[in-house]
Parts: structure tokens; sequence; C-alpha cells
């Protein structure tokens, strides 16, 4: 058994990667860090933890505790990371941070699989992606060995604990209940990491995104445009979605009328993915939870990787073509 460690314990994706970790065959969870809840019960915060026996530690508990050979996953705030990591890795152990600390920093492998498997494998450190550009990456990835899009729109939705797990939340669900809200319309904070992305294809069209909260608790639906010169073939379009993700086992591809749903994937490491072409769109709607694919499982994942497990291990993988 390997031993994993959680700092910054007591918010949504912390919660969920608790509840994969102790489900886990070959995982053993270690020291769970939250310096607002230390001595606290995981089960009076999250229902889906209430059969544990879990208890928060305090501040300073993660890297007096750590080991050479255990992994640690970073789930505080932004900013946090960047001041525990660096000791924990000269502590000789592995990190994967959830926060956006180190996603764009050179030592850090970026932690979405489907594209960096080699990197994840031999990293110390991984950075794991953020729920948007999680989403927006499978969508239009294998884009870039079809032709050159000249215009990239992002339509994309997502549930409320998109935005963490703090005092107003509550009353977040309130207001967005019976509403539709778009926010970050000057620039969201996670565009230049959608950027990067489509850069590392190959792909650098013009990116118009607008994310969207709507009411639900959990889950995200991308989306995506890409907007080329002339239509591409719609054969060599699809082969290019089997080709990327024929190996990948949390990718679903769907077929004919069947439409990527939100309810389908929530709870799992599951993606969605739906590829239509028309004239000069190629159009692709993902839906992946933004809990399970956008942050904790896709840690998980990273972890079965990193130490050479099977990807699916306690993330139950589902067919990739249906």
């Amino acid at each position: 058994m390997t031993r994993v460690h959680v700092w910054g314990a007591s918010g949504y994706a912390a919660a969920e990667a608790i509840r994969l970790l102790d489900a886990h065959p070959t995982f053993e969870l270690g020291v769970l860090e939250s310096r607002s809840h230390a001595g606290e019960f995981l089960a009076d915060h999250f229902p889906l933890l209430r059969a544990t026996s879990y208890r928060f530690e305090c501040a300073g508990s993660v890297l007096g505790s750590v080991r050479p050979g255990d992994l640690v996953i970073t789930a505080g705030g932004q900013g946090g990371a960047a001041e525990i990591v660096p000791p924990l890795l000269s502590a000789g152990v592995r990190v994967i941070d959830l926060s956006a600390d180190y996603r764009f920093d050179q030592r850090a492998a970026y932690g979405l699989p489907e594209w960096r498997r080699s990197e994840i494998e031999e990293a110390r450190l991984v950075a794991n992606p953020g729920c948007y550009p999680t989403a927006a990456a499978l969508a239009l990835l294998p884009l870039a060995s079809v032709a050159k899009p000249v215009a990239i729109v992002i339509d994309a939705k997502s549930g409320i604990s998109g935005a963490g797990r703090n005092p107003s939340v509550g009353a977040l669900f309130a207001e967005v209940s019976g509403d539709i809200r778009v926010y970050g319309l000057e620039g969201h904070r996670h565009l230049p990491e959608i950027e990067r992305n489509l850069r590392f294809a190959g792909i650098d069209a013009p990116v118009t995104f607008t994310p969207h909260v709507v009411p639900l608790a959990r889950g995200m639906l991308v989306d995506a445009y890409a907007f080329f010169t002339s239509p591409p073939d719609v054969e060599q379009t699809r082969d290019a979605y089997h080709e990327a993700y024929h190996d990948s086992p949390f990718v679903r591809l769907l077929s004919g009328d069947r439409a990527p749903s939100v309810a389908a994937v929530n709870g799992t490491n599951d993606a969605e993915l739906h590829v239509g072409v028309r004239g000069s769109v190629v159009r692709v709607i993902c839906a992946i939870d933004n809990l399970g694919k956008g942050a904790a499982g896709q840690a998980v994942q990273n972890l079965n990787i990193m130490l050479g497990y099977p990807e699916e291990s306690g993330l139950h993988a589902r067919a990739v073509v249906a």
C-alpha cells in the first residue's frame, strides 16, 4: 500500500479525492490536513464520508509526517501550494497539485493523461489541470491532426461546486437556481490555460471563451466550435478522435444523435464526447464531472500513472466507444 496525504483537505475537490482514495485498492490515506477544521471529523462536513472516521489534522501535519515514497495531493487555495510543495519535494515525496500554482511551471508535468502520459509517469510534481481546460482540451486537441482552425468558440457551463467550498455557496445556489449566470467576460482565469493547451498541439487560433454557472451541484458541459477556411473531411475528423482516444479508458465517443450527458458522468472520471461536422465548422460537445475528471478523479488517475498501476484502478473505467 502507498500512503497518500492530502494538504488543504476541506474543499470539495479534496473531499472527492478522499472518497476515491478511501476505496482505492492500492492507496492508503495518510494525513488529511486542514488549518480551518483541525481536529474535526470529515464526516461532519461531507455526507459522502459519513461512514468514515477520518479527522482533519492541524497545519504542518503533512510535512511532519511524510516519508520518502509517499505521495501528497495539495488541494489548498491559490498560492498555498507554492509554499508547501518545495519542502515536500525535498522530503522525497511526489506531489499532485490541484491549484493553479504550477500549471505554467516548467518543473511540473501537466496532468492531462490522455495527452501527457509519458511526462506524468516520470514526474515528481504534477500540475492537475483545471476543469474547463480539461474539457476544452479533450474536445479540441484531436483537431490538430486534421487541419488548423482559424477561430475557436467555447461555450461552457459548470455546476456551482466549480466555485469552491466557502460560506457563500448556499446563497450562491439560491441565487443561481432558475438562472444561468455568465461570468468572466473580461477574461476568465482558465483562458490562458486553455490557450496554452491548444498551442501545445499546434493550434494557434484565437479563442472566445464564455463560462456559465448553472444550477447544478456538479457537472460541466462544453460546446466547442472550431472554424476552418474550408470544410474538413468528415471521416478524417471522426478518425482523428478515435485515434486519439482508442486507448483512453475514460473517454467515451458517442455516435449518431447520442449527446453527452452531465448526469451520465456524475461522480465518475469519465468524459463523453460527440463530434459533428457541418460545412466549415466542427462542433465538439464534451461532458465531464468538474469534481471528477475536472479535478479529483483526474488526480487519482495521475497517481495511478505515476506509480505504474492500471490507470482505471479505483475509478471504474467505462468503454471508449459507445
